[in-house]
């Protein structure tokens, strides 16, 4: 599961910085808007290095990117930035996707922070 939700991560965060930088989320190509995404990975460095890679760490860092690219959305939608390019649905789909996978991997390190602590014989 650690494992996985790893694989996950890294392909999340890739396919962010891709699309962020490359074809731009918010708005037409390199509109510098989509600069807000950087603190989505920041979140990521930091809450890994915070939680030097244990799973239950881990599991609230890919949690909390998960909201800050739920709040960016929803602040993107409000302010309409991007319009005419990214209406409401497009903006909402393609963070969408990143929200799926930061919880999915998320939950997938919940997993196996809960797998080691019944390995390692701790109750709770």
């Amino acid at each position: 599961m650690y494992k996985s939700a790893i694989a996950i991560s890294v392909f999340g965060v890739f396919l962010l910085i891709w699309m962020s930088l490359g074809i731009g989320i918010i708005g037409e190509d390199g509109n510098s808007t989509n600069v807000v995404y950087a603190g989505v990975v920041a979140i990521g460095i930091i809450g890994t290095i915070l939680s030097r890679k244990k799973p239950t760490g881990m599991a609230l860092t890919l949690f909390t990117m998960a909201l800050a690219q739920a709040v960016i959305a929803i602040i993107a939608i409000l302010l309409k930035a991007g319009m005419p390019w990214s209406p409401p649905a497009e903006l909402l789909g393609l963070n969408g996707i990143f929200i799926v996978l930061f919880n999915a991997a998320g939950l997938l390190f919940r997993r196996a922070g809960k797998a080691q602590t019944k390995r390692d014989g701790i109750t709770g």
